[in-house]
């Protein structure tokens, strides 16, 4: 075949490719281009409920879905809900999908406490902070089973943002909203 063939085929299938494209419609074409919606699976494991979250990537969660997490977050001993920082649900998303688990559950030991809930377990252990950011709605206790509490701790500690407790002992990590710094608990 001469080079002229070879050159003319070329500029006739892409001519065929803009042709095809100019008549597809406009709705297949923002579905091609639409972001898909991102799903948080969470567990709580005190009250055996299950949550998936569904949010999209540019326009969070909606309020329904806010106010279902906010009730599923809610304090485990005294059933008193909390308006949570949304942040929260998007760096737990954040986590899990940096670890490559975006189907993965997370189970979630704590979230919000009550002031009286707090101060009760500050009693009972130093490692609770008396102006814990789980009274603020801006916390959450973590893990997510067949993942190392070590690699989910260095997952969040690379986010740069908030606080990052790691607690081997009780087998969770700590994460929260507040400013950036880490620490060991027990």
């Amino acid at each position: 075949m001469s080079k002229i063939n070879q050159s003319r085929r070329k500029w006739l299938s892409l001519g065929g490719i803009v042709l095809g494209a100019s008549i597809v419609p406009n709705t297949v074409l923002a579905m091609v281009s639409t972001a898909k919606p991102r799903i948080l699976a969470l567990r709580n494991v005190n009250t055996g409920e299950r949550l998936s979250g569904v949010f999209s990537p540019k326009g969070g969660f909606s309020t329904s879905m806010l106010k279902k997490l906010d009730h599923f977050m809610r304090d485990k001993r005294t059933n008193q809900i909390h308006r949570m920082d949304p942040n929260l649900f998007l760096k737990l998303y954040r986590i899990q999908s940096n670890l490559g688990l975006q189907t993965a559950e997370i189970q979630i030991i704590c979230g919000y406490r009550s002031p009286a809930t707090n101060a009760m377990r500050h009693r009972q252990s130093r490692g609770v902070a008396s102006n814990s950011y789980h009274v603020k709605g801006q916390a959450v206790d973590f893990r997510i089973d067949g993942t190392s509490l070590v690699k989910i701790k260095q997952t969040a500690e690379k986010l740069n943002n908030g606080g990052v407790g790691f607690y081997p002992r009780s087998n969770f990590i700590h994460v929260d909203t507040g400013p950036v710094r880490t620490w060991r608990g027990v």
